[in-house]
């Protein structure tokens, strides 16, 4: 990748490692379905307006529109209504840490529903690594009895689990422009969340304050709208590979954000836990293996 491509992604990775920490800011004021639908509701129209302004084809087909649904579930109503949860619970950079088993999801997803054609050893290697590292981080407390503590990790890797679902099914919408699919799966995800968040939260009888709205600003406009904006751009560059090294550094931002405004300490089991699971990814990857083997070639 260019250095400008690094840059690019390395204020992704922070800004996506922010959406941890304006979540947590978010909950002081704000219940978690209310959080939710602002997060993707305001995004949903500023992508929607973009993507009306640059005169893009927007689809009409039911078909179409229901599998935006489906899509609209899995990548965001679901996954990030659970991560929400799970934060009134847990530490955000643990939720951070816990959400970068996406690519492990993926990969067991692929092989349940037949995308993937084998499991190759690295695979199955970075697989057992990344649940090795789960099991250190939840600890065998959790063998014992579910406490609140242990059902917001369950939660966030639920969360991890719908996004693995997501990256299968977002292959199916090949004809739109990435704008108009983000814009689309936005869209659908208010739509799934506003008949749940009227009836559970009431949001007309809340009160979030200038912290509350902030954090929604900030996770609607900067960790979502924007985000994907800049997704596009590096994926369109550098290629989906190369994005993938994202995963590694979100968690790397949402910890240092952790630590500095929120005060959150994280213990040695949580980073022995982050070393595990990114040892994993890492095997799964290849790159860093196939440089060693060329390191030792010449």
């Amino acid at each position: 990748m260019s250095a400008v491509d690094w840059a690019l992604l390395v204020v992704l990775s922070t800004v996506w490692g922010g959406s941890f920490f304006f979540f947590e800011v978010a909950l002081d004021t704000l219940p978690p379905f209310t959080v939710v639908l602002g997060r993707v509701g305001i995004a949903a129209v500023v992508l929607l307006v973009l993507a009306r302004a640059r005169g893009e084809r927007l689809p009409t087909a039911p078909r179409v529109l229901a599998g935006y649904l489906l899509l609209g579930a899995t990548s965001n109503a679901l996954p990030f209504s659970l991560i929400v949860w799970g934060q009134t619970q847990i530490p955000s950079g643990l939720a951070s840490i816990l959400n970068a088993m996406t690519p492990v999801f993926a990969v067991l997803v692929g092989l349940l529903i037949g995308r993937e054609e084998r499991l190759t050893p690295a695979r199955a290697a970075g697989v057992a690594l990344g649940f090795a590292g789960v099991a250190v981080l939840m600890g065998p407390d959790l063998l014992r009895r579910l406490d609140p503590y242990s059902l917001g990790q369950l939660a966030v890797l639920g969360a991890a689990c719908s996004y693995g679902f997501a990256v299968h099914i977002g292959r199916r919408f090949g004809g739109a422009t990435p704008l108009v699919n983000a814009a689309y799966m936005l869209t659908a995800s208010t739509l799934l969340l506003l008949p749940v968040t009227l009836i559970v939260d009431q949001p007309w009888t809340l009160t979030p304050g200038v912290s509350g709205w902030t954090a929604l600003l900030g996770l609607s406009l900067l960790c979502t709208a924007f985000a994907y904006l800049l997704y596009f751009r590096i994926l369109a560059s550098a290629g989906a590979t190369n994005m993938s090294l994202v995963t590694f550094l979100v968690p790397v931002s949402a910890i240092s954000l952790g630590a500095l405004f929120l005060g959150e300490r994280l213990g040695p089991t949580a980073f022995a836990g982050l070393g595990i699971i990114f040892t994993g990814l890492a095997v799964m990857d290849g790159r860093a293996a196939d440089w060693l083997r060329r390191r030792l070639a010449g």
